[in-house]
């Protein structure tokens, strides 16, 4: 999968769409410390044991780099930053029941939005899965030779 590049400084507005998903029942909010261990163990349950690991580094800056969406007090979804290296996003995960609701897009615009706030002009989506999603929402253009990138090494396994 390739790294993609985003030019924070041309980001969509996700407001209305945060508004509507909060109509549905939906919470979109950067958890705290106490919340660590649920958003780690999702993550490894729902996606891998590497995207856990993400999470726990996301948990130990202050502010928090990572984003939940809750529904009826079940994490729906999920976007961390500036985790596998700075200014990168991602990861990201949204439930298959959870999909379709707009969670990816506003969970993948707060978290952009975190990194411009942080001083950033450009940001890497590491590893990106679905391209078109990422060209089609904030304009993302893969990056040439960065497949397999910075996970080139990485270590699955011992």
């Amino acid at each position: 999968m390739t790294d993609m590049l985003v030019k924070l400084y041309e980001l969509p507005s996700y407001l209305e769409e945060k508004k509507n998903l909060e109509k549905q029942g939906f919470m979109i909010k950067r958890p705290i410390a106490p919340e660590a261990s649920f958003v780690s163990q999702w993550a490894k349950k729902h996606f891998s044991e590497l995207w856990g690991n993400e999470v726990n580094v996301a948990f130990s800056k202050q502010p928090v780099s990572c984003f939940v969406a809750l529904k009826e007090n079940e994490i729906a979804g999920f976007a961390c930053y500036d985790t596998t290296t700075r200014g990168f996003f991602g990861p990201t995960g949204v439930l298959e029941k959870y999909r379709g609701h707009g969670l990816g897009k506003v969970l993948l615009l707060m978290a952009l939005e975190a990194l411009w706030n942080m001083g950033y002009a450009y940001a890497i989506i590491g590893g990106a899965g679905p391209t078109g999603f990422y060209e089609k929402t904030v304009g993302a253009i893969s990056i040439p030779g960065s497949n397999p990138g910075i996970y080139k090494n990485l270590i699955k396994k011992i």
